[in-house]
């Protein structure tokens, strides 16, 4: 089949690749129309919007794309999706709300698109996504609904690795060693030892489920929640006295990028997070620790070692009524030319296209402060599709009980109930929010 073709060595110099299908083979195709995306607070969309500027040109459409705090979009765009309203064209597919967004049909289906060459030229080549990022972006029958901008591995990260030096620690590999090197070098030139944000139920779980516990008895089939477990007790007196003793002054309440900037300015030092937000440590330009910090795999529990992997994706709301200019923006937006000028130019760490994975210029961009960060990338996310351990996160109801987890560590770590008992509340409080939702659970 011969397509129409926009102007594609131009194109490619300049707007990073839009996808040259029939649809962009016209002069300003999209002129006059603006395109509402949303999304929470990343790097990879500071990063994206600094070449906005070609994707209007190319197309003749003005981008309004807004970004928020994360639980701020989460809830905003739940409730946007779930009336079906027409104010977004593009939205961030969050992870946790996937399996609820995608099973109450609140997006739209990506798959007739790249299925129709009139739209989607095949060397766009969908199937170069990595089937684990992408797991989270589809429906039981394979029906594509998002595609994958991040997959986010956790690693630890030092931004004052001297100090632990300085100290005689090294990177911490078990949760004693975590402990012993906080005590070790907390408020050592006042830089306090450890920062987290306040997302909870992502931060903690890794440290659960480290300490033998579980969110649910055996996701997605039996969602019983486990929150009063021995185990979940243990796990959270622990987490919640990690944050209490060695997180900065209003760290309880920290955004994401407020614990980030606490690590850029080196006032914190160790956190275990998803790479996007430690990459930074070593290529922010504002970054004051870029020859101190250094990178480990996150240190192991009794249990075994369960970092957090997850996926982010770009995807349509059926309510749109730009579907087709929505598709142009994320066919540019994650194109394999895109991507890799974000990689070439910014280091952009949590790329989801295999053979943007394994080139060159990703392995360069990980190379951080002398060290191969990109392998622990890779472990990361190989570990978490070996074992599936990531289930719990992707049923739909995993948002509302997410909320209890957070409010049951905060009540910890704040020192407003014992571990026990915030623990039973949050059980609680999960079993009644399932039982809403219609999801039967084991009456012990």
């Amino acid at each position: 089949m011969t397509h129409a073709r926009f102007d594609r060595r131009t194109l490619l110099g300049a707007a990073g690749a839009l996808a040259a299908t029939p649809a962009l083979g016209q002069a300003k195709p999209f002129a006059g129309q603006t395109l509402n995306g949303a999304a929470f607070q990343s790097t990879f969309f500071e990063y994206l919007k600094a070449f906005f500027p070609e994707f209007e040109e190319a197309t003749g459409a003005r981008v309004n794309f807004n970004t928020q705090a994360f639980p701020v979009y989460n809830q905003r765009t739940d409730l946007e999706l779930s009336t079906r309203g027409s104010a977004l064209d593009v939205v961030n597919v969050t992870f946790i709300y996937s399996g609820r967004w995608i099973g109450a049909g609140w997006l739209t289906n990506l798959s007739e698109f790249v299925n129709d060459r009139n739209k989607t030229d095949p060397a766009w080549d969908a199937a170069d996504f990595v089937s684990g990022a992408q797991s989270a972006m589809s429906d039981a029958r394979g029906n594509v609904f998002g595609f994958a901008w991040e997959a986010g591995a956790m690693l630890m990260a030092a931004s004052r690795y001297d100090l632990l030096e300085k100290n005689g620690r090294s990177m911490p590999t078990t949760f004693d060693e975590l402990l012993a090197t906080c005590d070790a070098i907390h408020g050592k030139e006042n830089v306090t030892a450890f920062v987290a944000d306040r997302l909870h139920h992502w931060n903690w779980i890794p440290y659960l489920m480290g300490l033998g516990g579980q969110v649910f008895k055996d996701p997605p089939g039996n969602l019983t929640p486990r929150l009063a477990t021995p185990e979940a007790i243990r796990a959270a007196q622990w987490y919640g006295d990690l944050l209490q003793k060695f997180a900065p002054p209003g760290g309880l309440s920290f955004s994401d990028d407020q614990a980030m900037r606490a690590q850029m300015s080196g006032r914190s030092n160790i956190r275990t997070q998803a790479i996007t937000w430690l990459v930074p440590l070593a290529k922010h330009e504002e970054s004051t620790v870029k020859s101190t910090v250094r990178y480990a795999l996150m240190p192991a529990g009794p249990a075994g070692n369960f970092p957090g992997s997850n996926s982010h994706g770009l995807g349509i709301p059926v309510g749109s009524r730009r579907k087709e200019l929505a598709w142009e923006f994320i066919k540019w937006a994650l194109s394999k030319q895109m991507l890799n000028r974000i990689v070439e130019t910014r280091g952009y760490p949590s790329v989801c296209r295999r053979s943007v994975i394994t080139g060159d210029a990703f392995r360069s961009a990980l190379t951080l402060n002398g060290q191969d960060v990109a392998s622990l990338y890779l472990q990361v996310l190989e570990l978490g599709g070996r074992s599936g351990y990531m289930k719990y996160r992707t049923v739909p109801v995993f948002p509302q009980v997410g909320d209890t987890i957070n409010r049951g560590i905060e009540r910890i770590a704040t020192r407003q109930q014992p571990a026990d008992a915030a623990m039973r509340q949050a059980q609680q409080d999960a079993v009644q929010v399932l039982g809403r939702a219609g999801v039967q659970v084991d009456a012990d």
